[in-house]
């Protein structure tokens, strides 16, 4: 029987110093097996230590000479077994627990004396380096020729980069490897994100810079990077917009829209409550939604957006008078927050009442208002911003919703007072 886990092998004979001789952990193959020239029996049952500096291993006899066994948190892949030949404590971690618990139990019975023929022994042979070399957790590859065609990447990445390999798409060996925390693909072909991009559950970094992207998908938007992912670049690509279910990305923290095509920003921003870094210079941008106001950010960048000139005065008035059915019971559902979905709606109305928008009153309204835009300082939403222009501008347009012309015309009177 083997098992793979990191090992540390404390001595706990006390030298003259007073300290305890303690070692440091590292990756190991543990080995339980007979001894080759020992004749049958639980004595001639030992475990062998292999590490990557002592590939040959270390032996220690194991029948009647284990003190005790230490499993409090077996549960969490560590155990501790006590020897009392050598006097030295055999610290077992990250180890798989099924595995840990089925290597310890077969350790007792060797230690018990149980007969050779009923115990799961293996080979006391030399560990290959494999088996014990630290799992490699980095590959960073910054060109075709080193792009790897035929090996496998290790399961164990955590972190890998692929810039500069011309990938018109990207690998499928890249989406299975699933303990991904960073993945940078940026300075590539890739025209499209599968789906299964989605399926990385501990990814928190992608950057995806100067590639030929012109989506990101609602199926990405729905996945498990929803809980993980905080850093996103898409900056330079061919984004002409981004779905509304972009915004349920809630954990993003730093969010890279640079040097795109985008003709408007997701409608539901604000959101997005943890973001603190978006730069969106060099877009198409007319305007910024309504729920922008809602965002709490350290850094801004909208450079170079070819932001119209906000005129409240000239309003588009798309009111229903008077109100349908649909737009009242939408109103109300909002607005007293009804519980809803698909098992009790129809999909396109829980589609209609996700972007509902909000009155300056506080109302909502889904196909009745009207809208304007109207002048923000971009202070307001961020603790530092690049200037919007060459004239050193910090002020952009936003759009403003009012579910009645009640709402209007106070804002008007206020508007025209302020500004009389």
């Amino acid at each position: 029987m083997r098992l793979q886990c990191e090992v540390e092998v404390v001595s706990r004979l006390l030298p003259s110093c007073g300290l305890r001789g303690r070692g440091r952990a590292s990756r190991a193959l543990l080995s339980l097996g007979r001894q080759p020239g020992r004749p049958r029996g639980g004595g001639g049952v030992y475990l062998m230590v292999c590490t990557a500096r002592d590939r040959a291993g270390a032996r220690y006899k194991v029948q009647e000479n284990i003190e005790r066994f230490f499993t409090r948190f077996v549960e969490e892949g560590k155990a501790t077994v006590r020897l009392r030949e050598p006097a030295v404590d055999v610290c077992l971690s990250k180890a798989n627990a099924s595995n840990l618990k089925n290597f310890l139990s077969a350790v007792r019975l060797a230690h018990q004396g149980t007969d050779i023929g009923a115990l799961p022994l293996s080979a006391l042979v030399p560990a290959k380096t494999s088996e014990v070399e630290k799992p490699k957790t980095k590959m960073i590859i910054t060109s075709r020729r080193d792009y790897p065609l035929t090996k496998s990447f290790p399961y164990s990445l955590e972190h890998l980069q692929a810039s500069y390999c011309k990938l018109a798409r990207i690998d499928m060996r890249v989406l299975c490897l699933k303990k991904l925390r960073k993945l940078d693909l940026s300075h590539n072909h890739i025209k499209q994100l599968p789906a299964t991009v989605g399926d990385l559950i501990c990814l928190q970094e992608l950057n995806l810079h100067n590639n030929h992207l012109e989506s990101f998908s609602v199926a990405l938007c729905n996945s498990t990077l929803q809980k993980s992912l905080q850093f996103l670049d898409l900056s330079q690509n061919k984004i002409k917009a981004l779905p509304i279910q972009f915004c349920q990305l809630r954990e993003l923290v730093n969010l890279k829209l640079d040097d795109n095509e985008l003709i408007r920003l997701p409608f539901k921003m604000g959101q997005l409550g943890h973001l603190r870094f978006l730069s969106a210079a060099r877009n198409k941008l007319p305007f910024l939604p309504s729920d922008f106001r809602k965002l709490s950010l350290e850094n801004l960048d909208l450079f170079g957006n070819p932001f119209e000139q906000p005129n409240p005065l000239v309003p588009s008035i798309q009111l229903k008078i008077p109100l349908t059915l649909l737009e009242c019971a939408a109103r109300a559902t909002v607005n007293y927050r009804i519980p809803y979905g698909c098992h009790l709606l129809p999909s396109h109305l829980c589609e209609d009442l996700e972007v509902a928008k909000t009155c300056q009153c506080g109302s909502a309204c889904l196909s009745s208002f009207i809208q304007i835009t109207v002048t923000m300082n971009l202070h307001h939403v961020a603790h530092t911003v690049v200037l919007v222009d060459n004239m050193g501008g910090t002020e952009a347009p936003i759009i403003c919703y009012f579910c009645s012309l009640d709402c209007y015309s106070q804002f008007l009177d206020r508007y025209l007072q302020s500004n009389g």
